[in-house]
């Protein structure tokens, strides 16, 4: 067994099958077939289901994924570290981010680091809840995880780093109910449509608790593309409770941004595998964090 075969162990898991993993890793498929058929032989056990053009993992696969990852973060803590030796020249940072802190705080402290250090590829990864980041970081199979949520959640080999509070604001189109920079009480929602995220996502628990707390609102659009909200509230399908990051563009877009009051608020934080960081990783936290 190499750290090779356990590489490509990993993507196919990660990729839902042997087609999408050769292409992320730039290699035949017949290549990564024979390598993971190897690993079978070696350890005695099939890993793979093979379903279709898709896979599922054996139990035998899956009680090999958490070590697999372990021994691949730990070469990459070790490769890393050598490489910082010449002081973060060349490596590589994967980032699994939520959209809104995408934009904010996460986008600015990219700009950071990559004129400082411009030879490291960062690499952001997207999650639509905090739950998704943290099984990320906690799984391995990313370095640095940022989320937000109304109750930050713990878990066990997982740490969290709190760089702030984003506020939520209702967008609304120019034609829209309120005024931009008004104070918006939940009484005042009542009887709007409103564009939501999936359930699991801050900005979704926020309408569901308006909802029982007696405000009459209605889901008109319930989106997993954060992306697609801005189009939608701009078209007047309804409007939206986002996270204060997404101001500045919501308002460059021609939306317009009124603050909740009483305000509710996420909290933000880096997420960190309890194994250890990277230099790379290391060095953006820091600078992350830097008040």
């Amino acid at each position: 067994m190499d750290f090779r075969q356990l590489e490509r162990f990993l993507a196919v898991v990660d990729h839902g099958g042997f087609h999408r993993a050769a292409e992320v890793l730039y290699v035949a498929q017949p290549s990564l077939s024979q390598s993971i058929k190897q690993l079978e032989r070696e350890l005695g056990e099939a890993l793979f289901h093979r379903v279709g053009r898709g896979v599922v993992l054996t139990e035998a696969g899956r009680a090999l994924v958490e070590p697999a990852r372990a021994v691949v973060h730990a070469r990459g803590l070790a490769v890393e570290s050598v490489e910082a030796v010449q002081g973060l020249r060349t490596g590589r940072l994967e980032i699994t981010a939520m959209p809104s802190q995408a934009i904010d705080p996460l986008a600015g402290v990219i700009s950071r680091f990559t004129a400082e250090y411009p030879g490291v590829r960062v690499v952001v990864r997207a999650a639509a809840t905090a739950e998704q980041v943290v099984e990320a970081v906690r799984t391995g199979r990313t370095e640095l995880g940022l989320l937000a949520a109304i109750r930050l959640p713990q878990r066990p080999g997982v740490g969290l780093h709190p760089v702030g509070r984003q506020r939520f604001v209702v967008v609304s189109s120019a034609g829209g109910p309120f005024s931009a920079g008004a104070r918006v009480s939940p009484g005042e929602l009542s009887g709007l449509r409103v564009i939501a995220g999936q359930t699991g996502t801050g900005m979704r628990a926020v309408v569901d608790e308006l909802i029982r707390s007696g405000v009459r609102l209605t889901i008109a659009v319930e989106t997993e593309h954060r992306e697609a909200i801005l189009p939608l509230v701009l078209g007047g399908s309804g409007v939206a409770v986002l996270a204060d990051s997404w101001r500045e563009l919501a308002e460059r877009s021609g939306a317009l941004v009124a603050d909740l009051d009483p305000p509710v608020h996420l909290d933000v934080a880096y997420a960190v595998h309890a194994g250890g960081l990277g230099p790379a990783a290391r060095t953006f936290l820091r600078m992350a964090t830097d008040r």
